[in-house]
């Protein structure tokens, strides 16, 4: 007699560009740079390449400072950064599991 194996579902995973953490694809929020410029993917499948952050104000913050640019390889204008922080400022600000106390 052959032993049923159930098949476990892939679950994709991604890393935060503001603080490093692999996370599953669904608990971050995707940002996209397209040709009309960056912006938040809600959907997670507008096309263009993408970069991966928590719903969190700090890793947010961090992104801000280099890190989203390098992961989205663009310059980020000042017009797309105003968005994107009046974006993060909607969220909240919990300490990340990589913070130590």
């Amino acid at each position: 007699m052959k032993k049923k194996t159930s098949k476990r579902k892939h679950i994709p995973q991604r890393t935060c560009v503001g603080c490093r953490e692999v996370m599953p694809k669904r608990q971050l929020i995707r940002i996209v740079r397209h040709p009309e410029g960056v912006t938040v993917d809600l959907t997670g499948k507008l096309p263009g390449r993408g970069a991966y952050l928590h719903d969190i104000y700090s890793c947010w913050e961090k992104g801000l400072r280099g890190a989203l640019a390098q992961a989205l390889k663009t310059e980020i204008t000042m017009e797309e950064q105003e968005k994107l922080s009046a974006f993060a400022k909607t969220l909240i600000d919990l300490p990340s599991t990589n913070e130590k106390p």
